[in-house]
């Protein structure tokens, strides 16, 4: 069976085959110009941000504030970068839909059912990352919002380790799916179906954001992973019907 990290690793030689790196290119601007924006954003404001959080700290837990400031700047750095993650993939989504279905052609001989046309895809595409932003963003706000608070912030970081996860898997395997007309809902249901294939791929991914410059060239393989991990986990899974209801006679 197919592993995140067997997808991940074929998925990126696949992108830099001939044919495959004309798709690859775009993408890879728009995430270093993004990425430039973020890191001077950020340099210029994080400590400033620490400090009011510390700030906030109750006199009663100061005791326990050599634990609870290096868990904030985690819970802080991981926000950050999923941030830089959510507005990367709005802005090149359309072009990760292309790849999907390009190197879905390729790798697996069989073609996407999505028949919209270039122009339209592009513009569903961008839809369909806003819907998955109007998924993710109010469960983002309440993790921020609990990495704020003394005490609960003690758990924010694993619950943004493993929500960060949930939202890769969410953001690259739906690539693929949204290629094969399967509906957000669908889509959600079958990566918590298959959650150990979901979460270990969208784990993978999380950890490549996290490589300095480096993730850049490898993001567009995790769009080819992802293509691989929906051939062998997720296309033919599918909800059984619903049992027809017999009336009383």
């Amino acid at each position: 069976m197919l592993t995140a990290v067997s997808a991940l690793s074929r998925g990126i030689r696949l992108v830099y085959r001939k044919g495959l790196k004309r798709y690859i290119f775009v993408p890879i601007l728009i995430n270093l110009g993004v990425y430039a924006g973020l890191i001077t954003f950020t340099a210029r404001r994080f400590s400033g941000w620490v400090d009011h959080a510390m700030a906030s700290i109750p006199s009663w837990l100061d005791w326990l504030s050599w634990l609870i400031w290096p868990l904030f700047v985690m819970s802080l750095l991981v926000a950050i970068f999923f941030t830089f993650t959510l507005v990367t993939h709005l802005i090149a989504a359309p072009f990760y839909g292309f790849l999907a279905a390009r190197v879905e052609r390729s790798a697996t001989g069989v073609e996407p059912l999505d028949d919209r046309g270039l122009a339209k895809t592009a513009v569903d595409a961008v839809g369909r990352e806003l819907v998955k932003l109007r998924y993710i963003l109010p469960r983002a706000a309440l993790l921020l919002v609990m990495s704020w608070i003394p005490g609960l912030n003690l758990f924010a970081p694993f619950l943004w380790a493993l929500f960060s996860a949930w939202v890769m898997a969410i953001t690259y395997l739906d690539y693929p799916m949204d290629n094969n007309k399967v509906s957000f809902k669908e889509m959600r249901w079958r990566l918590a179906n298959r959650w150990w294939p979901s979460l270990s791929y969208g784990g993978l991914v999380t950890l490549i954001t996290w490589i300095p410059l480096a993730n850049l060239f490898l993001l567009p393989g995790a769009v080819a992973g992802a293509v691989l991990m929906w051939e062998a986990h997720y296309r033919d899974l599918k909800r059984l019907p619903a049992p027809a209801v017999q009336e009383n006679r």
